[in-house]
């Protein structure tokens, strides 16, 4: 019953088609499935919908599909540090929607939930509405905003036992849960695979019934920008 791929590529591979619609987990480069990503980079596979916050940075992450010419459509929340993003979108060389973040998690939470639609107050009165249907409750407009429901997702978490539950670390948590759940096919990834048992029911983020298959991480963590400052005692020694 385990849900641990002998092979990951070869079965992720036989996943992937050109056209598909990708939501993937992660902000920056915390919490990004990078193994994952590596795989659909070398798959080749072109012309791909992403659903995900944002595209990391330049060469890594989805930074990587980007430059292989893979995406042709984002619905992101913002273009981030990606200086090639931002080229490509300023230069109209790929289609861009642009969603607010609490909206972009919960049409990913919707869509893993069998709700077609929900209406929200976010971006109504600004591009963001224009197109879409409005309602009134309680005298406020409120905008329409459809469900995500993508063709895979593809989800990094710090924890996983055998049967595909999942625990992320901390900040690295954000948008995996969502784009887990609305996955037709999951895929996730973790740096650590324990046996049934060992993860206990309270720590659970993502119940393993989202995930259809588990590989372990083998791409080490990368911080996008490093910021340090001295630890409190050093800083009442200067003073």
């Amino acid at each position: 019953m385990t849900k641990v791929l002998d092979n990951t590529r070869e079965k992720l591979l036989s996943e992937l088609r050109d056209g598909m619609t990708l939501a993937v987990g992660g902000f920056g480069l915390c919490g990004i499935p990078a193994t994952l990503i590596e795989i659909v980079q070398e798959s080749g596979v072109k012309d791909l919908t992403v659903v995900s916050n944002n595209l990391g940075i330049d060469g890594v992450g989805l930074g990587r599909l980007l430059e292989k010419d893979q995406i042709s459509r984002v619905l992101a929340s913002y273009i981030g540090e990606n200086k090639l993003f931002m080229k490509k979108y300023l230069g109209g060389e790929i289609d861009v929607e642009l969603v607010p973040q609490g909206t972009l998690a919960e049409r990913m939470n919707a869509g893993g939930s069998g709700i077609a639609a929900f209406y929200t107050q976010t971006g109504v009165g600004t591009e963001v509405a224009e197109g879409k249907p409005t309602a009134e409750f309680d005298g406020q407009t409120y905008v329409q905003e459809r469900a995500i429901l993508a063709d895979i997702s593809l989800v990094h978490a710090h924890t996983a036992d055998v049967d595909g539950n999942l625990r992320y670390r901390l900040t690295a948590r954000n948008f995996n849960p969502v784009a887990a759940q609305c996955g037709t096919v999951t895929f996730a990834e973790a740096e650590n695979i324990v046996a049934p048992g060992e993860l206990h029911p309270d720590d659970v983020h993502t119940p393993g019934v989202f995930v259809h298959h588990l590989a372990q991480a083998e791409i080490p963590n990368q911080i996008e920008l490093l910021v340090t400052r001295p630890r409190p005692t050093e800083q009442t020694q200067e003073q």
